[in-house]
């Protein structure tokens, strides 16, 4: 078992008025599988996501990855497992602007390596990219790349300390119809390697690459299928 949530709860307090989003959510995800968590914009399914990747804190309940209770570990600890055991892949892509493909790719290495050399790091930025198609790219700036290859450089950061898990947040929210199949294509290549993927959309065509669909309705799980 890689998650288990246990009666997750998350209420947002505002001023004196409370704000619960989640209500009581119990899930559970196996190495190696492909889930996609579906909902309309409100349905929790982002904050579902953020505790998932450990940004953020449940009020209630229990969050076990690997084992480990990690709902209410300290935030040193936190950022050691986002860091270690978790690459995240976002709608707009979050390049630094002003640093190259390669730069962009290694950056989560300078908080976990260090005992690597920058020319380890250089080298495994490489082959990172080599594995997304964008080796020839990688002295490039987020602003001389295409949206897919942006979204192929994010996707080659979020490998580079080579997590168990990968965690999309509508990943092909910014991109054109053809881009996004070929971004989703490497998610497919991604699950057959063994990495388990989290995909966040409220797309129905985007969910259902994933083998599994979870959907939210008002911070409740309503519903849960096998996909393809």
């Amino acid at each position: 078992m890689l998650i288990e949530l246990k009666n997750i709860q998350k209420t947002y307090f505002l001023g004196e008025i409370d704000v619960p989003v989640l209500k009581g959510v119990s899930l559970s995800i196996d190495r190696g599988e492909y889930v996609a968590l579906m909902g309309a914009s409100g349905s929790g399914k982002s904050t579902l996501m953020n505790i998932l990747g450990c940004l953020d804190r449940p009020t209630g309940g229990d969050y076990f990855f690997e084992g480990e209770e990690v709902g209410r570990v300290s935030g040193d600890r936190r950022a050691i497992l986002r860091n270690q055991k978790i690459g995240f892949v976002f709608q707009s892509f979050n390049l630094l602007p002003r640093t190259s493909a390669l730069e962009n790719v290694i950056m989560p290495l300078s908080y976990t390596a260090g005992k690597m050399s920058q020319q380890e790091r250089r080298e495994r930025g490489i082959a990172a990219l080599k594995e997304v198609g964008l080796a020839e790219r990688m002295g490039h700036y987020p602003s001389q790349l295409s949206g897919g290859q942006q979204q192929r450089v994010a996707i080659a950061r979020a490998l580079i300390n080579k997590p168990p898990v990968v965690l999309a947040d509508e990943p092909t929210g910014n991109l054109d119809s053809k881009t996004s199949v070929e971004v989703m294509q490497m998610f497919e290549k991604l699950h057959e390697a063994g990495i388990t993927v989290i995909l966040v959309t409220h797309s129905d065509e985007i969910a259902n690459c994933a083998r599994r669909q979870i959907r939210m309705v008002d911070g409740n799980i309503v519903s849960e299928r096998s996909g393809k």
